[in-house]
């Protein structure tokens, strides 16, 4: 692993050879993606996503082809970073979700942040059209949460519940609105926060200008096709501008962040 940006003593001249050419650790990982201090009843959204070099952020429906072993263990130290994930349903259904997990290597740095051994899954649906009997709502560290509009159905509402869901009203019509979603969530303290998408999803975040941070691997495939990009959705009426933030590499993966301006 080597860092491109910003320039650090880990960042070597071309020319020259890099001594931080190597696996980083977990506690590397996690120094380098810290969420931003945040002040009393602030919030932060990042996202994580991948994408190929021409444009698709899946391959048969999934992200898992067009990933890598460092990318996965980035996508498990921005997870143990976080205070909840919030994903869409339909990337529920198709990624086949679990409950996040505590992990060893980033407890003590969790307790020292205040948080618990795992993040909360946080679900966004307006149909709650889940198997409310997987691993997901019957055995997570945490309960998940069920993130929807007060117009939802009535009977899945109640199935939730009975699931040991806790469901979280965040918009007047059937589904959530996006920046009410996030609002409500760090209401219940869960301020950091982390989306995985899918494409629907991190749209609808980008169309309500609710999204801080853009984490973005950029795989070094091709697949043409016609898979859906990292965002969805109706086009925003003037493009959001980020900053970059940091830009890593290996095996020719590029593990890149940019943050809200």
């Amino acid at each position: 692993m080597r860092r491109l940006l910003p320039v650090t003593d880990q960042t070597s001249a071309p020319s020259s050879p890099d001594p931080a050419d190597r696996e980083w650790s977990l506690d590397e990982l996690a120094d380098a993606y810290a969420y931003p201090e945040l002040a009393p009843g602030a919030h932060w959204l990042r996202a994580n996503m991948v994408s190929t070099l021409d444009g698709a952020a899946q391959h048969d429906g999934r992200s898992q082809p067009i990933s890598g072993e460092t990318d996965m263990r980035i996508f498990g130290t921005l997870r143990a970073l976080a205070d909840v994930v919030v994903v869409g349903a339909e990337t529920v259904r198709q990624e086949g979700y679990r409950p996040a997990r505590a992990r060893e290597a980033f407890a003590a740095r969790r307790a020292a942040a205040g948080q618990g051994p795992a993040p909360a899954i946080a679900v966004v649906t307006a149909s709650l059209d889940l198997d409310f009997t997987l691993p997901l709502f019957t055995s997570p560290l945490v309960p998940t949460l069920v993130v929807t509009g007060a117009a939802a159905p009535a009977d899945r509402v109640a199935a939730a519940t009975a699931a040991g869901a806790e469901v979280v009203v965040a918009g007047e019509g059937a589904g959530a609105d996006p920046a009410r979603a996030v609002r409500e969530l760090a209401a219940r303290g869960l301020r950091r926060q982390l989306t995985e998408g899918g494409p629907r999803l991190l749209g609808q975040f980008v169309a309500a200008d609710a999204l801080d941070e853009l984490c973005l691997t950029i795989s070094p495939t091709l697949t043409a096709g016609g898979a859906q990009r990292i965002a969805g959705g109706p086009s925003v009426a003037v493009p959001h501008r980020l900053a970059p933030a940091a830009v890593l590499e290996e095996a020719g993966f590029l593990f890149t962040s940019y943050r809200r301006i």
